[in-house]
């Protein structure tokens, strides 16, 4: 590279073969691959031979546009290109004949699709017909229901057969029991190694058993509390991420030991009795290497009574702890904490019994991190490390748990909300190990200070995938009413100048294609 010299006024992006520009528009929606097909006359038929439809309706400003453009695809995209990966995202119900249309290209198109993904509101008959068909499949994200105002899950069917299925995404379904009321609705996925269940049920069942000898990756969020237990039979799995609101689930089951990688989120649990479930959770784990809890999890692993005094045989391999302090609102799980706080300090004297209740009346809060929790988990590894993070810095006493937990490490992130006007801001990290040099903490901690009045995110917001535990950046999210768009790659930026006369042609072409392109009269 150090022998090749670059000239200002080449074209280097052109030169490259179609086959790598093809890969590249495949990472971008189909509507944002056509509007960068326009940039290059050489380019204006490139978008039709993508062998990828990513379609998401959010990135219209009205469902008809999105009809218009939708039906034009499906009618200029090149039928001979083999299509390896469909996408289509349309949250509320899509008009039935086009869905009927969408789906019978998906079929024409099977014989080598190995990703699909269908968001829609619509006949589920027809979407399990295309999705049956579609045998060479090894990624299905799916979520499906007849109409948007019914609130009904669908019916996972028993009969879905699709033997190179790898990875498997699923949203608000039903999992029937059998007559043992057992429900087991992935016996059939035989090469399965990634699941994600996401807002599911069962029906006339109270166990939801998940067995499958190839899974290496769970990740359940928000289920119902229907069923009462979770049994897993996964010999090969190595990564669980629990995320629940207002219960956590009883587990069994053969496939808990070979586990290494346990993430537990909640914003609180309602019930006391989730604190021993909470406990047998973390015997069963026994072999975990990294454990991600959020505060609220310790909060409720505290309730146990004595739990500091019991000896575990567990959590030897234990390398790394990371904590996510969120805040407690008001409710039963913050009434429970200082009920076990009262009995605590009613066993040494009434007179700290006396001085707590004052000290709850003037607004005085729990500690985030209960006293001795986290010893209390390293304790048979001692030299586990301890990283504890948060979006929400002004809403804790991030030196008091800084001084009270040995060798942690604090990352203090500004929230996502907080940066409406201020996006560029790098994130802030204040970290407590002695690999930072003293005056660069300090200089964070002090730049930390203004986002102390930042608003936090809302709860109702679910993570967007297990394993992002952290944001990805401080930009500010779009408005609900305007939803978020990637704009086109800025590939001006890559291309050279051309002469007057090569412009004057290009310019000629570009009004010649345009009819045929499927941004016309839609108003994009």
């Amino acid at each position: 590279m150090g022998r090749i010299r670059f000239d200002g006024n080449e074209d280097r992006l052109s030169d490259l073969p179609e086959c790598i520009i093809l890969h590249i528009l495949s990472f971008l929606t189909i509507q944002h691959a056509v509007q960068t097909c326009v940039l290059s006359t050489r380019w204006k038929h490139l978008w039709k031979r993508i062998p990828t439809l990513n379609l998401n309706s959010h990135e219209f400003r009205t469902l008809k546009i999105f009809s218009v453009f939708l039906s034009k695809i499906l009618s200029l995209h090149d039928t001979s290109t083999a299509l390896y990966a469909v996408n289509l995202i349309r949250g509320r119900t899509i008009e039935p004949r086009l869905l009927k249309r969408f789906l019978n290209y998906v079929i024409s198109h099977n014989t080598h699709l190995q990703q699909l993904g269908i968001s829609v509101c619509g006949d589920t008959g027809l979407v399990f017909n295309c999705i049956s068909s579609c045998r060479a499949l090894t990624s299905l994200t799916l979520s499906v229901r007849s109409k948007w105002s019914d609130l009904l899950a669908t019916l996972f069917p028993k009969s879905l057969n699709l033997p190179l299925l790898t990875s498997l995404d699923l949203k608000h379904f039903v999992f029937c029991g059998d007559e043992n009321g057992c429900a087991e609705p992935f016996l059939a996925f035989t090469k399965l190694k990634s699941l994600v269940i996401f807002g599911c049920k069962v029906r006339d069942a109270q166990i939801l058993s998940i067995s499958n000898n190839t899974l290496v990756n769970l990740a359940m969020h928000y289920n119902s509390s229907l069923h009462a237990k979770i049994k897993l039979n996964a010999p090969s799995l190595s990564t669980f991420t629990y995320t629940g609101s207002h219960h956590i689930h009883e587990i069994c089951g053969s496939g808990l030991s070979s586990v290494k990688k346990l993430n537990i989120k909640s914003a609180h649990f309602s019930a006391s009795k989730y604190a021993l479930v909470l406990f047998n959770w973390l015997i069963n784990f026994a072999n975990i290497e990294s454990l991600t809890v959020t505060s609220t999890v310790l909060q409720i692993l505290s309730l146990v009574p004595d739990v500091l005094k019991v000896k575990l045989r567990c959590f030897h391999n234990l390398k790394s702890l990371k904590v996510e302090l969120i805040q407690i609102r008001e409710g039963s799980l913050i009434l429970l904490i200082k009920e076990a706080m009262i009995e605590k300090a009613a066993a040494k004297s009434p007179k700290e019994v006396v001085t707590l209740r004052k000290a709850f009346e003037t607004s005085f809060e729990p500690p985030a991190i209960p006293h001795g929790i986290v010893d209390f988990l390293r304790q048979n590894s001692p030299s586990a490390e301890v990283n504890i993070s948060t979006e929400y810095p002004c809403f804790f006493n991030l030196k008091q748990i800084e001084e009270s937990i040995k060798g942690v490490n604090i990352n203090n992130y500004r929230s996502r909300f907080s940066m409406r006007s201020s996006a560029r801001l790098p994130r802030l990290s204040v970290r407590s190990s002695s690999s930072v040099a003293p005056g660069l903490a300090a200089k964070s901690a002090s730049a930390a200070e203004p986002a102390s009045d930042a608003a936090p995110a809302s709860a109702a917001e679910p993570a967007k995938s297990a394993s992002a535990a952290e944001p990805a950046s401080d930009a500010a999210p779009a408005s609900a009413a305007e939803p978020a768009t990637a704009g086109s790659p800025n590939l001006h930026m890559c291309l050279g100048e051309k002469d007057d006369k090569s412009s004057n042609k290009d310019e000629e072409e570009k009004q010649q294609h345009n009819t045929d392109s499927p941004l016309q009269d839609n108003g994009q």
